[in-house]
């Protein structure tokens, strides 16, 4: 009796990869760029960013083909992301993560693939980024005021993710200002990436009360989406770091008195600033050290533990340059060893995830009786 071989196990489908991996790149790549802004210096520790930066260019590769197949063989799974409210908001990772590479070039990158390169390679990035951050930034809240019926109490930090992908282009932008030639190119760049922040900026203080709002009054997140208050970090921290670097470019790109109104910026709005973002590190902390002892358990959402912190160093480092200040540089130490360790548990939950074939498998049904303590959507953007 001849019995049938039995079945080829299948390959992981790409079906339910959604925009919301792109925060693995977002995450690695700001570990490299974060290190690069410390103010200590730590033998061996640039080969070590550089190494990690490399990393985070393979894993945009990676994901860009990865996406790439999803739209061509899933295409309705992918409307379904743009029409699902919890998912759509992940279109601003994309953004972000082809920004951070690209900065990341600029920053530890040169040290692998050389300067000329990495200028090379920063441009086509921030150009590509800058595009779709601002194409994301109008589409999703059009898509959310259109479609998705939303309602006040479905307010989560994740609202804010489209809208704070042009303060990354504001943030690493002015890294390309002394690669242009002086005058109108120079100067046209720093402006466009200022009306970025100022962009980004507004936008987020409309859409901030909301996501505090539904805090107060709605109670405590669903446990997969407690880790998203961090992400509250992110338009705080880069936007500190944004004009940290407009302030670091500006002599000779725009006259006087800009040039040291740049300067004043940089400390008048960085200090209270980094002020908020510290009150709602421990408010998250706070937060999430109550669902990890009511049985948080690895999701993609932790990684909203990386990319906002990571943030914060560049924006602490920032300060520390123009301050002088050691009460800015020790921070911004600190909150890279936290930096660190987050992208390290990040990592071994998505491995573990990824070889269980937990994270990439459709979700699951709906419980009859819906618990507040998960939260599921139909993209299963959340996993």
């Amino acid at each position: 009796m001849v019995t049938a071989a039995p079945p080829l196990a299948r390959p992981p489908s790409v079906r339910h990869l959604g925009p919301n991996w792109y925060a693995t790149v977002m995450g690695t790549a700001v570990v490299a760029t974060a290190g690069a802004a410390l103010p200590a210096h730590i033998a061996g520790l640039r080969g070590v960013l550089a190494g990690v930066w490399v990393l985070s260019l393979i894993l945009l590769l990676a994901l860009l083909a990865a996406r790439s197949a999803h739209w061509a063989r899933h295409r309705d799974q992918a409307r379904a992301h743009l029409l699902d409210p919890a998912a759509a908001p992940f279109y601003g990772c994309l953004a972000m993560a082809l920004l951070a590479v690209g900065g990341g070039a600029l920053a530890v990158g040169r040290d692998v693939i050389g300067l000329r390169a990495a200028v090379a390679l920063d441009a086509v990035l921030f150009t590509l980024g800058t595009a779709v951050g601002l194409a994301a930034a109008v589409a999703v809240p059009y898509l959310m005021a259109v479609r998705h019926r939303v309602t006040p109490g479905q307010a989560t930090p994740v609202w804010l993710l489209p809208l704070v992908a042009p303060m990354v282009s504001a943030a690493v932008g002015p890294q390309l200002v002394p690669h242009l030639p002086p005058g109108q190119a120079r100067r046209t760049l720093l402006l466009v990436c200022f009306a970025l922040f100022g962009l980004s900026l507004l936008a987020t203080l409309l859409m901030l009360p909301l996501v505090f709002a539904r805090l107060l009054t709605g109670g405590p997140l669903p446990l997969a989406l407690t880790p998203t208050l961090f992400l509250v970090l992110g338009p705080l921290g880069q936007s500190t770091t944004a004009v940290g670097a407009f302030a670091d470019v500006a002599p000779g790109v725009v006259p006087e008195p800009y040039s040291q109104g740049f300067g004043a910026l940089a400390v008048l709005y960085g200090v209270p600033v980094m002020g908020f973002a510290l009150l709602w590190f421990c408010l998250a902390g706070a937060h999430v050290w109550r669902a990890r002892r009511q049985g948080m358990r690895f999701v993609m959402t932790w990684w909203s533990f990386t990319f906002p912190v990571g943030t914060c160093v560049t924006g602490a480092g920032a300060l520390g340059r123009h301050t002088g200040l050691v009460a800015y540089t020790v921070p911004a130490v600190l909150l890279y060893g936290v930096l660190v360790a987050a992208w390290g548990v990040a990592v071994a939950g998505t491995v573990r995830g990824l070889v269980r074939g937990e994270l990439l498998a459709g979700p699951g049904p709906a419980p009859a009786v819906p618990r507040p303590a998960r939260a599921r959507t139909t993209s299963g953007a959340v996993r």
